[in-house]
């Protein structure tokens, strides 16, 4: 099933239905364990409504509420190869390579909800660099039990150029106003998504396809639960919390997001995440 937060309300998409939940709170709704269970046990209570399909199209909103996002590093080798060498000449290459390979994951802090942005919203490119690119991410929401509960599709924009300059710069790098989106919605199913589950990425630029590629999420080093086993060490989340599993696909080094790109991200269980650079 997939849920959408919309300027009407919360909605599910399950079985090409679509229903439109009772209750109105993003967090309190989606933080919850087991939430495909309590949801199917709940929809059997509402009856679906055809006109919530266009309702959803075009009242969607990005799918948080108090929640933050975090972001894994290095978790496909593409990413372990791009990251050192843009910091080769910081000699800084070698931190990429033993976190690579470590049993601690990279993890950091990407963004409180209010500067995430959604599906149609505009994302950013630094002023102070020269160097930005999209990174597409399978996304997964957390509740605050640690159990994961749903996946949606991340954007984590950063400047390549900052961090490669030296891996402290890291946090400038990587968390500014708009330097994260996510959406569609909100994939909520009874099983872990497919390893063989592909993510996608098309950049446009006055109407021309840039680039394109796409990747498998089975090619990422690391496992999932691993991941946020490690986030949860010595934090809480009470509403739950978005984590970000690291980019396989990297554009080729003479590529820079410009402003008025689009970039459309895709993971065909869950939609696709759109954004022009602002």
């Amino acid at each position: 099933m997939r849920i959408y937060n919309t300027s009407s309300g919360i909605i599910i998409n399950h079985n090409n239905q679509y229903f439109l939940t009772e209750e109105k709170n993003w967090d309190t709704f989606v933080n919850r364990s087991n939430l495909f269970k309590l949801v199917s046990s709940e929809l059997q209570h509402l009856k679906p409504n055809e006109d919530l399909q266009e309702l959803t199209n075009s009242a969607i909103l990005t799918p948080i509420g108090s929640q933050e996002v975090w972001a894994s590093g290095v978790t496909y080798f593409r990413s372990r190869e791009a990251r050192i060498e843009e910091s080769k000449e910081a000699k800084g290459g070698d931190f990429y390579a033993k976190v690579y390979d470590a049993d601690r994951p990279e993890l950091f802090f990407k963004s409180p909800s209010y500067r995430t942005v959604g599906s149609g919203g505009n994302i950013r490119i630094r002023a102070d660099s020269k160097w930005n690119v999209p990174e597409p991410e399978l996304t997964l929401f957390i509740c605050s039990e640690g159990t994961i509960e749903g996946y949606t599709i991340g954007n984590d924009v950063s400047s390549r150029d900052i961090e490669g300059e030296n891996p402290l710069y890291l946090p400038q790098a990587k968390s500014y106003n708009g330097a994260t989106a996510l959406g569609p919605c909100l994939l909520v199913a009874d099983t872990p998504i497919d390893p063989n589950t592909n993510i996608s990425i098309e950049i446009s630029r006055d109407s021309d396809v840039l680039f394109k590629e796409k990747i498998s999420i089975n090619q990422m080093k690391r496992k999932h639960t691993e991941l946020v086993a490690y986030l949860f060490r010595e934090l809480d989340f009470p509403h739950g919390t978005y984590l970000m599993t690291g980019t396989g696909i990297i554009p080729a080094d003479d590529f820079t997001l410009q402003s008025r790109d689009i970039v459309k991200i895709t993971i065909s269980e869950i939609g696709s995440l759109i954004n022009i650079v602002a």
